[in-house]
């Protein structure tokens, strides 16, 4: 049931974000890794002191939380509103072309990844599409570099001048799914949405 995956995929998200910050108190990987992956000396600094086996061990430890809230997430069984859940990650996923499944997929993104105010959710859709099909393109090869993603990242930059977060590109707290779903009805977020789906091209 379509409806019923996407109220799932984006409350399985919400206990993914909790259990997360409950464990290193943000979600911002700069503050997890003191490092500016933007930097190629910062970088370098974080791979020769060996911080970097600092996330290794936040994976390892965080795994079974992930794991057991995922599967509360999952285990949701009553959906309080009617009708297909819109959300700005679904609609850029369906505006590049993305099929039913992959539609659901990205839902869990809505809202700044489960309606957190972090991260765009409609980045994080387009992104990851522009990921899938670049892999589908070219085998074996490792999307970190394509030319689709960075496009995408570019384009919303322009856009929102360079601004990720959702609670501040929106000016809004999405309570609830239906809050965020009214809003991206009612048109907020369409111009970012537009030039999301089309920064494959």
């Amino acid at each position: 049931d379509p409806v019923q995956a996407s109220y799932v995929a984006i409350n399985a998200t919400q206990r993914l974000m909790e259990s997360f910050t409950g464990r290193t108190k943000t979600v911002l990987c700069r503050e997890i890794t003191g490092c500016d992956f933007s930097s190629k000396l910062s970088m370098a600094k974080y791979f020769f002191s060996g911080r970097f086996l600092n996330c290794f061990t936040l994976a390892e430890k965080w795994a079974p939380e992930a794991i057991k809230s995922a599967s509360e997430g999952l285990e949701q069984d009553q959906i309080d509103e009617q009708g297909m859940p819109i959300s700005c990650a679904s609609e850029v996923v369906k505006n590049m072309g993305g099929n039913d499944e992959e539609v659901i997929m990205a839902s869990g993104f809505a809202g700044g990844l489960g309606l957190s105010g972090n991260a765009c959710g409609a980045l994080s859709a387009a992104i990851w599409m522009n990921s899938l099909r670049w892999l589908k393109n070219h085998d074996a090869k490792s999307s970190y570099t394509n030319p689709l993603a960075t496009n995408t990242l570019k384009t919303f930059n322009e856009q929102t001048e360079c601004e990720i977060s959702c609670k501040k590109i929106t000016g809004s707290c999405f309570n609830s799914i239906k809050d965020h779903a009214e809003f991206i009805k009612y048109g907020g977020c369409k111009r970012l949405m537009t030039v999301l789906a089309e920064s494959s091209v």
